[in-house]
């Protein structure tokens, strides 16, 4: 059998632009509602459990990548890492969510970072995530850049900031289910400029303490 070669920016014929968008809001209206169910003394498994119920009674087609749920130092954590199940949350702690869920058809991918107690470090964290992602999005509608300048730009910022960007992770590929047919690797290695609305850009950085960090996911449009 021949196979065939589908361009990294391709679509299906069911794919819809207005349908990512509202997959990615549903997507990160559940990380919402997921971390306002967490508490300190929870492990990872309970939080996972809790967020899996949480996705069925919002009625999603089906998770396309595991649910993510990282506590305290699991935060410097990549994505092909397991979760701790055992590994509790503390009540002066990090933590993060990240998840990837179809909604009609259509794959939505967010992910954002929470804090249970006042310590000012982890919180500065947590919202520097959220500003670098803005930042790199905002460089990317501003000057089209192509996915490699996208990720040097991030880290140079993230120094700037105070943190580290983790290379390790560099965005990826959404469209209509299952994406992974265009074999488009990472936004990070996407030698053109990505297109509205088909990539999924990660940001993860680390305290320079190795002690935790933070993550934030969106998808890139071109209206913010």
């Amino acid at each position: 059998m021949t196979s065939i070669s589908l361009p990294p920016q391709a679509v299906g014929s069911a794919f819809s632009l207005d349908k990512m968008i509202v997959a990615r809001d549903k997507t990160m209206a559940a990380v919402r509602r997921i971390a306002a169910q967490i508490r300190p003394g929870m492990t990872e498994q309970q939080a996972k459990d809790l967020a899996k119920a949480e996705l069925e009674s919002m009625g999603m087609d089906r998770i396309w990548h595991g649910i993510i749920v990282r506590f305290g130092r699991s935060t410097l954590k990549i994505f092909k890492q397991q979760i701790d199940p055992d590994n509790v949350l503390l009540d002066d702690d990090i933590f993060f969510i990240d998840l990837g869920i179809v909604w009609d058809g259509h794959e939505g991918d967010a992910g954002d970072t929470f804090v249970t107690g006042d310590n000012a470090r982890k919180r500065a964290c947590a919202e520097a995530a959220r500003q670098l992602w803005q930042e790199v999005a905002d460089k990317w509608r501003r000057e089209r850049l192509a996915g490699p300048a996208l990720y040097q730009y991030a880290a140079e910022r993230a120094e700037a900031m105070g943190w580290r960007l983790n290379l390790d992770i560099k965005g990826h590929r959404v469209s209509d289910f299952p994406h992974s047919i265009y074999k488009a690797g990472s936004l990070g290695d996407f030698a053109q400029c990505p297109d509205t609305g088909l990539w999924i850009l990660e940001i993860q950085i680390a305290d320079p303490s190795g002690e935790f960090g933070a993550f934030y996911e969106d998808l890139l449009v071109s209206e913010s």
